[in-house]
């Protein structure tokens, strides 16, 4: 079989495994398991946050022999046959190309026979905005009273575009767009099914380039996977991404604001020169200076706000003290004209490095205020004031050799003790309250128990999945804590690596103190 795209292959097979949707998923799966199944449902959101996937599975739920708590069971005759797409019972519509009043009379036609096998004959009329004015009206009666056995599932990025007649008529879910945090998580549970590593900070770039949709992301990481062998790197997904990285951003913010265009160009070359495109950096350029507009406006809520790490929540609010509102809303009004000039310009970098410059000089633009002529006056005032000749580079002292130092033993492999029954129980708790960790657990390996911490490792091919949990630690405590009715830590570690490294000075000294005071006298501590 051919290759398998990554968001066709980890689609969501139940609604457990839809994840930033949590509201919309709980009810679809409150009906289900209660029967109240609407004639009618329409869903509504951004590109990629999962409206197919959720009306794939619907349609598979609401038809399931045994369903399990509102999800399809993936086991009986009807769930394997709707998987495979071979029922003529549930029937996907691209309104985009079907948009006629031709096809919908067809539709009115069909609908009014049975299902072959399943208990619904199920419409999923995908992008129905699409839909002409005319088909809307042939499609109205019958969707305001469709036969018994009938469910329709519209699905379109544009909800405005749809009549009130039809949009009154249906039940109506709108998809958000899904946080980094979530979309990283899941980029990690796909990367553990697949075998695959990537850096945490190569998955937070290719999250903030999704741009909240789930497919974008799983897209990107599988251009990124096919770029190379081994763990993706950051750098790696900043290359394949055409983006700066956070780092060069702030600095050129940095060159920005304090008005030096030498330093601006020269960060501008830089990027240009790893193969970044002059308008994906201008969208980054636009997307740094709102960050620096709403930490100033917000202050310590930024970090929510723009889903950011402390660190750069604190350099964005010390960048924005040191521009004023003025400014800095020129900025802003002058690379987002900018952006779109790029597209049909012959040299877009030259309208980069115009933009540039021009930031860097208010005193030559004509709508700037007389508050930044005279800051940019008192800065270039200050700067030659407070010119010195550069002074010579001391030689660095030359640092003895060391010795060379025998390479130390590695450690042999840890035994594995039998678990106790209140690991198993809540590492048993938590697959059934997080579903989305189920398969990291199964894969993390119990070493020992010391009474107050338990001791895990995992495979070289299930790192991934030592990631994630790590990003969970607090509640797998809670969970093992709870379970063994006193405070227990984790320590998750890498097979063929010590639990924790100890410098040969620290390990000596360690020794020494055991054949001088005796070693049932010593107790070493973390």
């Amino acid at each position: 079989m051919s290759y398998q795209a990554l968001y066709r292959a980890w689609r969501p097979d139940t609604f457990t495994e839809i994840v930033g949707q949590d509201a919309i998923t709980r009810t679809l799966r409150r009906q289900v398991s209660t029967g109240r199944i609407a004639h009618a449902y329409l869903f509504c959101g951004t590109r990629g946050t999962g409206k197919t996937s959720a009306a794939k599975v619907l349609s598979r739920a609401i038809n399931c022999l045994n369903p399990r708590d509102g999800d399809p069971c993936g086991e009986c005759e009807v769930c394997r046959m709707l998987k495979q797409e071979t029922s003529m019972d549930v029937v996907e519509i691209d309104a985009a190309s079907n948009n006629g009043v031709d096809e919908i009379r067809d539709l009115r036609e069909k609908i009014k026979y049975p299902p072959a096998v399943t208990k619904y004959k199920v419409y999923i009329i995908d992008e129905v905005h699409m839909l002409s004015t005319g088909a809307f009206n042939a499609l109205l009666k019958t969707l305001e009273e469709p036969p018994a056995h009938a469910v329709f599932i519209l699905a379109t990025t544009e909800p405005q575009r749809l009549p009130a007649t039809i949009l009154s008529r249906c039940q109506r879910f709108d998809f958000h767009r899904i946080s980094i945090d979530v979309i990283v998580e899941r980029l990690m549970v796909v990367l553990g099914g697949i075998g695959r590593t990537a850096s945490e900070e190569a998955l937070m770039e290719i999250a903030r380039a999704a741009e909240g949709a789930m497919r974008d992301a799983l897209s990107l990481l599988d251009v990124c996977l096919s770029y190379t062998d081994g763990e993706v790197s950051a750098q790696l997904a900043r290359d394949v991404l055409g983006t700066a990285g956070r780092g060069a951003m702030f600095e050129f913010a940095d060159a920005l604001i304090d008005g030096d265009a030498g330093s601006a160009l020269t960060q501008i070359d830089r990027v240009m020169r790893r193969g970044s495109d002059p308008q994906v950096f201008i969208r980054d350029t636009v997307a740094h200076l709102r960050g620096v507009l709403l930490a100033g406006a917000v202050g310590d809520g930024v970090a929510e706000l723009l889903e950011i790490t402390p660190e750069d929540a604190a350099r964005f609010a010390e960048q924005s003290k040191r521009i004023g509102p003025e400014a800095l809303n020129r900025m802003l009004e002058l690379f987002m004209r900018a952006e779109p000039d790029t597209k049909w310009a012959s040299r877009p970098r030259t309208i980069l490095e115009l933009a540039a410059v021009r930031a860097c000089h208010p005193e030559k633009e004509p709508d700037a205020t007389v508050q930044e002529r005279l800051d940019r006056v008192e800065k270039l005032i200050e700067s030659g004031a407070a010119a010195r000749p550069a002074k010579a580079a001391k030689p660095a002292p030359e640092k003895p050799e060391k010795p060379a130092e025998k390479a130390a033993p590695k450690p042999a492999p840890t035994p594995a003790e039998e678990p106790p029954q209140e690991y198993l129980d809540a590492l048993g708790r938590l697959q059934e309250e997080n579903p989305s960790i189920r398969a990291p657990l199964d894969s993390m390996r119990f070493i020992r128990f010391d009474g107050h911490k338990v001791v895990a490792e995992f495979s070289k091919k299930n790192i991934m999945h030592m990631k994630l949990l790590e990003r969970k630690k607090a509640v797998i405590e809670q969970a093992l804590s709870d379970a063994f009715g006193a405070p227990v830590a984790l320590a998750m570690t890498q097979e063929g690596v010590a639990e924790k490294k100890v410098s040969d000075v620290a390990r000596d000294i360690i020794n020494q103190s055991y054949d001088v005071f005796g070693r049932d006298k010593i107790e070493v501590e973390d």
